[in-house]
């Protein structure tokens, strides 16, 4: 055998061959390889841009924490026109002595995006504290009538109150001084009768006159009151049946309730 033919069988070719693992094809090997190298290149590509980002950061930071030098154009033309470092802008030098604050953007909206979202918010606050307002001006509006509406009630409860126990003492005092009669029906507490037959009753009467107002509570207790005070010269809000008019006059406060709290 020459020494330019191969010995297959040698050590030398044996040892240059790569180590092919058994039961693992071509195609397969060749994937895998495939796939770990373009791993290789996005893990590659975000590391650069990490690094990129940091770099960009730490200059930025480095250079807002250092004071501007006479190697700055601006700075040197100020000093120029009599500026001194640490003094405030202006003739006066009452003006900005900090620079202005860098506001970097992050997102992609377009110029005056913020400004029209601040305003949207600010138009929606708006509107919310007006439908609070007026929930409130109601739930108000509500409790004023509730509390008006139970005022009223109670008035007309106690004015009815007041007007039957002023037709028992009419009753009465008319009775002490023999008048047997009443001046008019309801100057007396009506007999006992339910309401039912009453109201009956006086829907089967004849009236002299069809358009006659009927007479309120208050009206009935006000005549009712004067009578009371005229013939018998008794108030019954002191309760007591005065001597005559002068007496009545110089003891009793006056012909109201209001009068007499």
């Amino acid at each position: 055998m020459s020494d330019e033919e191969e010995d297959y069988m040698s050590d030398a070719f044996l040892s240059t061959t790569q180590d092919v693992k058994p039961g693992v094809s071509m195609v397969r090997r060749v994937k895998e390889a495939m796939k770990k190298e373009v791993k290789q290149k996005e893990k590659n590509i975000q590391n650069r841009q990490k690094t990129y980002k940091e770099h960009e950061k730490e200059s930025r930071d480095s250079a807002l924490q250092n004071s501007l030098s006479n190697n700055n154009k601006g700075f040197a033309l100020l000093q120029k026109m009599g500026y001194k470092a640490g003094q405030g802008l202006g003739k006066e030098g009452a003006g900005r002595v900090d620079p202005i604050p860098l506001n970097i953007k992050t997102d992609r909206g377009g110029i005056g995006l913020e400004e029209i979202k601040k305003r949207k918010a600010e138009e929606e606050l708006e509107r919310y504290r007006q439908k609070v307002r007026t929930k409130q001006q109601n739930e108000t509006r509500t409790l004023d009538d509730f509390r008006s509406r139970m005022k009223t009630e109670r008035d007309e409860r106690k004015t009815e109150g007041d007007l039957r126990k002023s037709q028992r003492a009419c009753e009465q005092l008319d009775n002490l001084k023999g008048i047997i009669v009443p001046r008019e029906d309801w100057y007396w507490p009506k007999a006992n009768a339910d309401e039912d037959e009453v109201e009956e009753e006086y829907d089967n009467e004849e009236k002299e006159e069809e358009d006659i107002v009927e007479l309120t509570t208050i009206d009935k207790l006000q005549i009712l009151t004067s009578y009371l005070r005229g013939v018998h010269f008794y108030c019954i809000w002191c309760g007591t049946t005065h001597n005559d008019e002068e007496d009545l006059s110089s003891n009793c406060p006056g012909d109201t309730a209001a009068d007499h709290e």
